[in-house]
């Protein structure tokens, strides 16, 4: 399974962060995109994700740039678009663009963004994946929708920007990720949860005259690892702040429940061969780390590889 990292700071830490997947060898560096912390109580700063990518779009060469997600409560559709666009462009085409429906009630209320509510939210979304298929094939058969309307005109530059989505839905999300995405982002789960989704949305992208076996399959989550099982209890219990959690015993049994990659070296290469058998291709490594630096992430993946 190919390792790529997903992380968030200011933009040195970013910016290391992916100087240092490209040169190891990671498929990928992926930033979230929030206005807030999960907390508004939460000190901790918070950057645009789409204008950091535009730095590291010159910063780096051959890692894959991802958004993993962006809210479509954000931005019009015609901005992430052109976003899109630009960054493909500044990036030699490494750009890939996540679209979420958004989750974190705070960000919203705090900055004053409309927040429908979420099956709303889930038609807002599947109308900004339709309008932006049309938007990046260079016919421009046009869309228009409830929401959002786009002319059948000649938008250049034309880029075929690949879209992602990702969630924990069973059965809204495998669709869209099936009718207009290259990649469906499955959050690590129960093994057999994880395949049903795969399932449908592969399923999705046959009904809709698309091959099932081109979408692209990723899982995210963060990982509590160390060389021996001694080290792993040591960094169980160091991660309890970090994951919100009142105990070490509460924490593990919140990774045995999600299925999140733990233990020794081989435990976790136990869980991740279970993920490739049902089709998980890549793994976005969510780090959540004290402070991120070369030697944190160093002994981060010296205990994934």
């Amino acid at each position: 399974m190919e390792l790529a990292l997903q992380t968030s700071g200011n933009y040195e830490t970013v910016k290391l962060a992916a100087r240092w997947s490209e040169s190891n060898g990671l498929g990928a560096i992926a930033l979230p995109d929030h206005y807030l912390m999960s907390a508004v109580d939460d000190p901790r700063p918070v950057y645009d994700a789409l204008i950091q990518f535009a730095g590291l779009a010159r910063e780096t060469d051959t890692i894959e740039l991802v958004v993993l997600v962006s809210p479509i409560t954000f931005r019009h559709p015609s901005v992430y678009v052109k976003t899109a666009v630009t960054l493909a462009d500044m990036s030699g085409g490494r750009f890939k663009l996540g679209l979420g429906t958004g989750w974190m009630d705070a960000e919203h209320e705090v900055f004053g963004i409309p927040y429908p509510e979420r099956a709303e939210r889930f038609r807002h979304l599947e109308e900004a994946l339709a309008y932006c298929r049309a938007a990046f094939d260079p016919t421009n058969p046009g869309y228009e929708g409830e929401f959002y309307q786009l002319s059948s005109f000649d938008l250049q530059p034309v880029v075929p920007v690949p879209l992602l989505i990702g969630g924990v839905g069973p059965h809204k999300t495998p669709r869209l990720a099936g009718l207009y995405c290259n990649e469906f982002n499955v959050y690590s789960g129960p093994i057999d949860d994880m395949r049903v989704k795969i399932e449908r949305a592969r399923d999705a992208a046959e009904s809709a005259g698309r091959s099932g076996d081109d979408l692209f399959i990723s899982t995210a989550c963060p990982p509590i690892v160390g060389l021996t099982e001694s080290e792993y209890r040591s960094a169980l219990e160091g991660a309890v702040p970090i994951m919100g959690k009142e105990t070490a015993g509460d924490l593990h049994d919140l990774l045995e429940r999600r299925n999140f990659p733990h233990g020794t070296p081989d435990q976790v290469a136990d869980i991740l061969g279970q993920m490739e058998e049902i089709g998980v291709e890549r793994w976005y490594v969510q780090a959540r780390l004290k402070e991120v630096t070369e030697d944190s992430l160093g002994d981060l993946f010296a205990c994934l590889r």
